[in-house]
């Protein structure tokens, strides 16, 4: 009886030690919400007018650079739109590459690890404040820089913000290290560059146990988890790991350019570097992940139906750690467009002086060079696989997409005018030029204090007189739900009218102003 009773102690300690699913799902939400949308529903065919412009780059990109071969592919909305090769995936085989040719890729491997991780948080299996040591036991020994340092969360590792020294080209040469060496390595201790979260830093290592972490949660090998997870979930049936599980007439040999002429990389077989950069894929395939990735946007009451959440999905495109200012960045054209980034979750983000937002990651391992770059604000995207070394294929992946907006002229998702901002801006029309007290309601408790109603109306009556009688009012221009514009249309002029909307169940005006245009 005693030791039953044990046993049932134990069993009982163990279901209260775990942790349970967490409820991430909102309950209250806005039924009327209108969901952004794109007006031009040709967009996907205008671009594939100038498909024979990004051949071009591409094989232009390939003379110049020695690349055996690269494979592209175009994606908008939820399709892969177009995608086509050039050059040889074997060399000696004399194997034409195309959009099915298996192509390591390198470190866009680390988003798929990060939506790993995710995932196991959304489900209640850790927490991004963690410490990673809760999970990596063998990181409690490590010797931090200082005394005042903060343990290494599993965020500093998502981040590049664990305080480990960049290690490109170094953590290349890991990827076939067993399990046990990267253990080994743990326990004889790292070397820090900075203290946890204090800088950015590039780091392999990091990504290596973030794949570490996912085995040890989920009780799943990382390849594992990543096929069964979220590789098949999406559609993804090409993708693997270890290359000997490929047929040799689909996989991509990697090569060097060296003294004139290309010689074959020796491939990496599949370890515990895998989460950093092991994945090996078909341009198809992966075109299915940038389509998913570009489906988290815009927000919406639709059901989800990917591996993971959408907001789970945007939070990786968002930029989370340490900003980065290019003031002297030009674009292809040459123009002087200053841009700023910053690393999100196993992607970078970044925004050029026009306000647009690019949400990309490349790859580089001996013999394989890879880019994807995604404009979620315009839902269009690219993706480049070359079998040459280290090669650089942000160049012309970047001129191509930049080259496909310009030319298919494509333009941002037009964002619905909420109920209360169209309510709001019939009201304010109706208000002027007499500021009836009648329309007082709508005005938040700042509003008057800041500015009286008397010299409010002494500023619109001059406004007024100088474009004349109002002819027309335009069309609403929201910047958000609660915030956006419109003009006032003159027979002498025009007046832009902004303003602003509180949080309060009822928003109401807690700024308004009025500009002539000039």
């Amino acid at each position: 009886m005693k030791k039953i009773f044990i046993v049932l102690l134990s069993l009982s300690l163990i279901m209260c030690s775990e942790k349970k699913p967490v409820n991430l799902a909102i309950e209250n939400y806005n039924n009327d919400y209108q969901t952004p949308y794109f007006e031009d529903s040709l967009r996907a065919q205008k671009i594939l007018n100038y498909k024979s412009v990004v051949d071009s780059i591409f094989k232009k990109s390939a003379r110049a650079n020695h690349n055996p071969a690269i494979a592209y592919g175009i994606v908008v909305d939820d399709k892969l739109v177009y995608s086509n090769a050039v050059g040889y995936a074997n060399l000696e085989k004399k194997i034409v590459a195309d959009s099915k040719s298996r192509f390591r890729i390198a470190s866009m491997t680390k988003s798929f690890t990060a939506m790993a991780i995710l995932r196991l948080r959304d489900e209640g299996k850790l927490q991004l404040t963690d410490a990673a040591s809760k999970y990596i036991p063998e990181m409690k020994a490590l010797k931090y820089p200082s005394k005042d340092a903060i343990p290494i969360t599993i965020f500093n590792l998502l981040t590049m913000s664990a305080g480990f020294p960049e290690d490109n080209p170094w953590g290349d040469r890991q990827l076939s290290d067993t399990d046990q060496e990267l253990m080994d390595f743990v326990k004889t201790g790292i070397s820090f560059s900075s203290n946890p979260s204090s800088q950015f830093e590039y780091s392999n290592l990091g990504y290596a146990l973030l794949g570490r972490i996912v085995s040890n949660v989920s009780g799943q090998h990382y390849q594992e988890y990543i096929i069964e997870k979220i590789l098949r979930p999406l559609g993804m049936n090409d993708c693997e790991f270890e290359y000997e599980k490929i047929p040799s007439e689909k996989l991509a040999i990697g090569y060097r350019w060296e003294d004139d002429q290309w010689k074959a990389e020796a491939l990496l077989k599949d370890g515990s570097y895998a989460s950093m950069g092991g994945m090996i894929c078909t341009i198809d395939d992966f075109a299915k992940y940038m389509s998913f990735l570009l489906s988290a946007l815009p927000e919406r009451n639709d059901d989800e139906v990917g591996p993971v959440k959408r907001s789970s999905a945007r939070e990786m495109q968002q930029p989370w750690k340490f900003r980065v200012i290019s003031p002297n960045y030009k674009t292809h054209s040459g123009e002087l467009c200053p841009r700023t980034g910053s690393y999100g979750f196993g992607l970078t983000w970044r925004m050029d002086c026009h306000g647009t937002i690019i949400v990309t990651h490349s790859g580089g391992l001996p013999g394989f060079g890879s880019i994807h770059m995604l404009m979620p604000d315009h839902g269009v995207g690219i993706v480049a696989f070359s079998n040459l070394t280290y090669a650089d294929m942000g160049a012309p992946a970047s001129q191509a997409l930049d080259t496909l907006v310009f030319l298919a002229d494509l333009k941002k998702r037009v964002l619905p005018v909420s109920p209360v901002l169209k309510k709001t801006q019939e009201q304010i029309v109706k208000l002027i030029p007499n500021w009836s007290n009648e329309y007082d309601g709508m005005f938040a408790e700042n509003f008057f204090p800041d500015i009286s109603k008397d010299h409010r109306k002494k500023q619109t009556d001059e406004l007024l007189a100088q474009i004349g009688k109002i002819v027309s009012v335009g069309k609403m221009k929201p910047e958000n739900l609660l915030r956006g514009s419109f003009d006032l249309i003159g027979e002498k002029g025009t007046i832009d009218v902004f303003f602003t909307l509180t949080p309060d169940a009822e928003p109401k005006v807690q700024w308004l102003s009025f500009k002539l245009k000039e």
